[in-house]
């Protein structure tokens, strides 16, 4: 399998997954030195989805917060079967190619990586990139100083963009209990008729 084309994305790769752009020492602009150093751990998995209707994919988490030019190491832990990826998106160009910081683990794996995030109040795209994964639920929000403003459809933190509508479990028994009933009284007259 060929990566000709990631040589500039400071890339590790083995049977457990992926990371691309790590940087542990060179500034974004706007930063003499790295604030502070943070750790976060990030696990993902379906179970974390169970929590918001619709979604299927979640993240223990969906909002982390660091002061401006902190230097943030992620532990990522896939919990589920299929692979899962962690993603940073709007990142100068400059230091970390696409502008994304990204890592991704195979089933069941653990993978880490460190990134600096620029000297600026911003808040920037956290998701899982693997078709449909972010629509249906992973998807969060890295908060940089007082941030940017909230991002749409994150989980726990924003409305949806187009809100689903789901019945609660109680209100789907008397969907079901009523539409028998509807299609009883419609059928009735024709079943008469037929006999």
């Amino acid at each position: 399998m060929g990566h000709e084309g990631h040589g500039d994305h400071a890339m590790t790769f083995d049977e457990q997954g992926m990371v691309m752009n790590f940087n542990t020492e060179k500034l974004p602009g706007g930063c003499d030195e790295v604030s502070e150093d943070v750790a976060f751990t990030v696990r993902a998995g379906t179970a974390y989805a169970e929590k918001f209707a619709g979604d299927v994919f979640g993240m223990d988490t969906h909002e982390l917060a660091v002061k401006p030019c902190s230097r943030v190491t992620v532990t990522f832990i896939n919990e589920d079967a299929v692979r899962h990826q962690f993603m940073v998106h709007g990142l100068p160009k400059y230091i970390y190619s696409m502008g994304m910081f990204h890592i991704e683990a195979a089933g069941g794996a653990t993978k880490q990586g460190t990134f600096i995030v620029p000297g600026e109040n911003k808040t920037y795209l956290l998701h899982c990139d693997l078709a449909q994964h972010m629509e249906n639920g992973m998807k969060g929000q890295l908060v940089v100083g007082k941030g940017s403003g909230d991002l749409t459809s994150v989980p726990g933190i924003s409305a949806k963009f187009r809100a689903d509508q789901y019945l609660s479990k109680e209100n789907q028994t008397w969907a079901i209990f009523g539409g028998l009933v509807l299609a009883i009284l419609l059928l009735t007259p024709l079943i008469r008729r037929w006999t």
